[in-house]
């Protein structure tokens, strides 16, 4: 017969009455013996497991390649070396053509490096004059709104074709007196011609791609060609609003639109809105390749709408933003053929 459970009883930590016993563990088994059990792992008694063993130690095929490859670059450096050392120290043509080579070299990385840093500095800009643009706009400060809107202008006053609207909209910045109507003036006249220039790149990259890729015959060509048209895609929305960037710079426009994009499930929304818009008894009828052709046209205009909202120097308020809806539709209605 079992012992009756014991019941329930309240103590005081600092009872000097309670007394623990420390020949027992936590679980109530000897200490001795968990003593006993830690020994016999530390001596070799457990043995660990395929995956512990994966675990441990030094990646020894990481090693390797980094090893050679430090290797190859080394030799190549050497070769480089020996190559301009003879050269120059010969005292003829060779000489002089060598050294004229290599200066012309120099020069060149050094225009490409401050190329970089300048295009870097361009979209560093857009992104100031956006957050000084929302903070205006919910602190309510008039003198802070026309500085800003004085940027807008400024930004704009030598694009060829945004002439005139920077020319109405200083003069009609003397009419407007309520706070953020300024910002929406400005948002109305500059900034959405250059948003609806930046829907057709976007309509325009989104057709190439789902038509590439419904084409390609092999699909490492369409996955190349996918991205050199979105990193293509990001430059051109960065050079519309007046950012120019560099390798570099579209390099960190790309990760600040794949963080957006994860950020608020992009790649789940552009499966959901093909579904949508085709239909999924079409989906079924469709063959393998105008599938992904449709998903990567779709992701392409998800990519380009977010790098819109992205480079854009001014949020939206005025202006209604462009629709992944409406852009993935009018993106893929050539491959469908629809009307």
């Amino acid at each position: 017969m079992s012992a009756p459970p014991r019941q329930p009883r309240v103590f005081a930590p600092d009872d000097p009455d309670l007394v623990v016993d420390a020949s027992r563990d936590i679980d109530g088994a000897p200490a001795e013996a968990a003593a006993a059990d830690a020994g016999a792992v530390e001596g070799g008694a457990a043995r660990p497991t395929l995956a512990e063993l994966g675990r441990r130690g030094l990646r020894w095929g990481t090693v390797l390649a980094t090893a050679l490859a430090g290797a190859a670059a080394l030799g190549v450096v050497a070769w480089l070396m020996g190559f301009v050392s003879v050269a120059l120290a010969r005292n003829d043509w060779i000489d002089w053509a060598t050294l004229a080579l290599l200066l012309t070299a120099a020069f060149a990385a050094l225009m490409i490096v401050l190329r970089e840093l300048i295009g870097l500095s361009r979209v560093a800009r857009l992104g100031r004059l956006k957050a000084d643009i929302a903070a205006a706009v919910a602190g309510g400060d008039a003198r802070q709104e026309r500085a800003a809107a004085r940027r807008i202008a400024g930004l704009y006053r030598g694009r060829r074709g945004l002439a005139w609207n920077v020319r109405r909209f200083q003069d009609h910045v003397g009419d407007v007196h309520d706070p953020g109507e300024l910002l929406a003036l400005a948002e109305r006249e500059i900034m959405a011609p250059l948003d609806a220039e930046a829907r057709r790149l976007v309509t325009r990259a989104a057709k190439r791609v789902a038509t590439v890729t419904a084409l390609s015959p092999l699909p490492a060509i369409a996955v190349g060609y996918v991205l050199v048209e979105n990193l293509r895609l990001l430059r051109m929305l960065a050079t519309l609003y007046g950012a120019r960037p560099g390798y570099a710079g579209a390099a960190r426009l790309a990760r600040m639109v794949l963080g957006h994009i994860v950020a608020t499930g992009g790649v789940a929304m552009t499966d959901d809105l093909v579904g949508q818009f085709l239909g999924q008894d079409l989906i079924r009828r469709l063959s393998r390749r105008l599938g992904e052709g449709a998903f990567n046209g779709a992701l392409t205009a998800r990519v380009g709408v977010t790098a819109l909202e992205v480079v854009r120097p001014m949020p939206f308020r005025a202006v209604k933003p462009p629709r992944l809806r409406d852009v993935a539709a009018e993106a893929l209605k050539p491959l469908l053929g629809r009307k």
